[in-house]
């Protein structure tokens, strides 16, 4: 029989081309498979026909002895490789891929990793998830990398486009090749058009050979070393005695797999001399989500959600692409009548006919679906976007699957530090930061907690101390699909925690989530994202012009100065930026709170507390004296709310820098009769919420009130009873009760300054009765 190879260019993620793959297989029956890929991989391949296995799934390929070093293979069910390796096992067809092994690749990416202590010259995303197939895709390779080269810059593709009258070579592709239903010479179309482009590029930009090796460009390099390995692998194949050889790979590398092949002499020498690392490979689970293009995968593709469609729907695209926009925004509780969905059926096919297209594309879709659907309106086609174009589908491993490298260093970290896999409720787990196997656990602990893996629960201590921590910890199986989620942030926990905390500093929208975050770090003991979140926390600081925000970001910076001393934690930088939002919150706080509302004053009351606290904990005096001296200015502000003024003057009584005289001046004053009910209200509600056990126990805040009682008259306090009674209803039962037992027992009469002189003479037994009831509903009392 005479020997026969065929070569399928494909994209690497393409409904079209996966589905004319499969039939060119199916006709061509090889009895051998070569994917470009891993081949390290080859191993675990097997695991692609078991039931659990459910795409989108990845290929890792790691190196144990250096974890951080990686790459990720992703495949979608519409991916051909996917489909190739399926049709393989399916049929008992040997399969093998054949890409240049990731022990050469990642190590000499490792060569090329700048000295400890140095900036890394190549993109972090190169480093952890590098895009194997970015050759393929030449806008992705110059993106990725960072680097240009004269032969891959540019977009070849862009030319055939413009040749068939289009503006934009992914419409293009699409069009020729992705909506394809029963297409199989497409392959040599496709073969003979890059053949003709890679001609044509080369006559200008010879690609590297091993007499020019040492000054080639190293991603062109590297593309020709991966290219020399390919052919390596078909002459072993062909050597094996395979007759019928399927190659499947990036539409790129055809011309290069193609007859004739170059001398294998050439091809070893370019080979020769390749450093080598030890690796390993297993299946992760992958989402659309990361095989955008929008999420930095350099061989992304723009509508994951809209190519899976492609695939599953094998008639009537259009009606049940739309027919799913109806679904979705019905389910977000908006009209999208079946009527709707035929005229937005018959627009988006008016449309590709005027387009001279053979089906409706996206494009075509989204218009007809934001024109009908949604009424013209945008903002619903954004649903659209983020639940179906792109979709939120995720992946699953079935438990045969070799563990990653997270869950790996988890538990190996578990084994060393003896922690259980779950403890009684009732006995939760406690540290004590002052021993070294403490502090490690809770720092294990924390970097869960920041990658949302909720292994352990944070529980409350009867310790005052700060040395002391309590962890509840509760193993669930979905937990080993958090740690395969967190495996995209690194491959041992202090990598992913560092990088996630890093991202999240990114993306922080606004002061107070950024010390939040900051908390979380330094009790995970991460110094990297440490510095590069005091860099963007002082960054938005030093912007920020919301007291609010600046207020809300005090709090947990005031907590980490607490943990200083036990977790040994330099917070210098810290106290600077402390230092900087205190003088910033007392200079803009008088105006802030000028002039507000009800609901904007509760919000600041809130916040007023909340800083008080904070400083009273810091012990700093200079900013104590500061903040007493705002607190006081505020007190004699005319146009602060009432609930505000109260909670001044309560806050400076407590503090002992008013007298109880003066206190009780304020606030009589504050509700006199001249003042407005309402705002009388606010400050009684300010001055003493949350102050029952206060005024039972305060001698001082007992007269004040009591003073300014006995000294409404008949008329006033009638009118100011309902304010008093809404205030006094805060207070739990208990507390009232307790109120109502002290005044019984002659409370108020603690001195000769604290009550009005009795004159039996005068006194009006039935005029006082006539009060009892209205008294003793204000107390919360039966009266009988």
């Amino acid at each position: 029989m005479a020997e026969s190879v065929q070569i399928f260019g494909i994209r690497h993620h393409g409904p079209g081309s996966a589905r004319s793959l499969v039939r060119s297989l199916t006709a061509m029956a090889p009895d051998v498979i070569l994917i470009e890929g891993p081949p390290e991989a080859n191993e675990v391949l097997p695991l692609a026909a078991i039931a659990g296995m459910r795409p989108p799934v990845a290929l890792l390929v790691y190196a144990p002895e250096s974890p951080q070093a990686a790459a990720y293979y992703p495949f979608a069910v519409f991916s051909p490789e996917w489909q190739a390796i399926q049709y393989g096992l399916k049929h008992q067809i040997p399969v093998r891929m054949i890409d240049l092994p990731q022990t050469h690749q990642l190590a000499l990416r490792a060569a090329k990793a700048p000295p400890e202590g140095e900036p890394p010259t190549e993109p972090a995303a190169e480093a952890s998830e590098p895009s194997p197939d970015t050759p393929d895709d030449p806008k992705a390779t110059a993106a990725e990398t960072g680097e240009e080269s004269p032969a891959l810059h540019q977009d070849p593709l862009f030319w055939l486009a413009q040749a068939a009258g289009y503006t934009d070579s992914e419409q293009w592709w699409e069009a020729l090749v992705e909506q394809r239903q029963d297409s199989t010479d497409v392959f040599l179309a496709i073969q003979e058009a890059i053949t003709e482009l890679r001609q044509t590029l080369e006559r200008d930009h010879p690609l590297p050979t091993v007499d020019t090796a040492t000054t080639a460009d190293p991603q062109e390099l590297r593309e020709a070393q991966r290219e020399a390995f390919m052919r390596q692998s078909l002459r072993q194949a062909q050597k094996e005695g395979f007759q019928r050889i399927a190659i499947v790979c990036g539409a790129w590398h055809v011309p290069a797999l193609a007859s004739p092949l170059p001398p294998a002499k050439q091809d070893s020498a370019l080979l020769k001399g390749l450093p080598k690392i030890k690796v390993e490979a297993t299946w992760v689970p992958w989402t659309y989500g990361r095989l955008a293009l929008g999420s930095g995968y350099g061989a992304g593709i723009h509508a994951p959600g809209w190519y899976h469609h492609l695939w599953t729907a094998r008639d009537q695209i259009t009606t049940r692409w739309l027919t799913q926009v109806a679904r979705r925004l019905r389910r977000e509780d908006l009209d999208a009548s079946s009527a709707s969905v035929i005229e937005a059926v018959r627009l988006a096919e008016a449309l590709a006919a005027l387009r001279d297209r053979p089906l409706p594309s996206l494009d075509e879709l989204n218009e007809a679906a934001q024109t009908v659907l949604c009424f013209g309106d945008a903002m619903p086609m954004r649903l659209i976007h983020e639940g179906l174009i792109i979709s939120d589908r995720l992946g699953h491993v079935p438990p045969e699957t070799p563990m990653v490298p997270i869950l790996q260093d988890f538990r190996r970290l578990q084994r060393r530090l003896k922690l259980p896999d779950r403890t009684e409720p009732k006995k939760p787990l406690e540290l004590d930061l002052r021993q070294p196997t403490g502090l490690e656990r809770s720092y294990l602990l924390h970097r869960l907690r920041l990658l949302n893996i909720p292994w352990g629960d944070r529980q409350r201590t009867s310790s005052k101390g700060t040395f002391k921590e309590a962890w509840r910890l509760d193993w669930k199986p979905e937990l080993a699909i958090a740690f395969i989620e967190a495996s995209q942030w690194g491959t041992n926990l202090y990598e992913a925690a560092s990088q996630y905390a890093s991202h999240c500093a990114d993306t922080a929208p606004n002061l107070p989530s950024l010390t939040e975050l900051l908390d979380q770090v330094l009790l995970a003991a991460l110094p990297e994202a440490t510095t590069h979140l005091m860099e963007r926390l002082q960054e938005e600081a030093a912007v920020a012009s919301d007291v609010v925000h600046l207020m809300g970001a005090l709090p947990p910076l005031a907590n980490l100065l607490r943990y200083s001393d036990v977790r040994q934690t330099d917070t210098r930088i810290v106290s600077h930026v402390v230092d900087g939002l205190v003088v910033r919150i007392c200079i803009g706080l008088p105006l802030a709170c000028a002039s507000l509302n009800d609901a904007a004053a509760l919000e600041m009351f809130k916040h007023l507390i909340t800083t008080h606290s904070t400083l009273k904990l810091l012990q700093n005096e200079e900013h104590l004296s500061t903040w007493r001296s705002l607190l006081q200015q505020m007190a004699d502000q005319e146009t602060l709310h009432g609930l505000l003024a109260g909670r001044c003057c309560r806050l400076l009584l407590d503090d002992g820098l008013l007298s109880p005289e003066d206190t009780a001046r304020r606030m009589g004053l504050a509700l006199s009769v001249a003042v407005e009910p309402v705002h009388a209200a606010a400050w009684v509600e300010g001055f003493l919420q949350g102050s029952g056990l206060m005024l039972l126990h305060d001698e001082a805040i007992w007269q004040v009130l009591d003073r300014w009682v006995i000294s409404l008259g008949a008329e006033t306090f009638v009118t100011l009873l309902p304010l008093l009674r809404r205030t006094f209803t805060t207070f739990p039962i208990g507390e009232r009760r307790q109120m109502a037992d002290r005044i019984q027992q002659g409370g108020l009469a603690r001195g000769p300054q604290t009550t009005a002189r009795f004159d039996e003479a005068t006194f009006d037994r039935d005029r006082a009765d006539a009060v009892l009831p209205l008294v003793a509903q204000l107390l919360g009392l039966r009266f009988p």
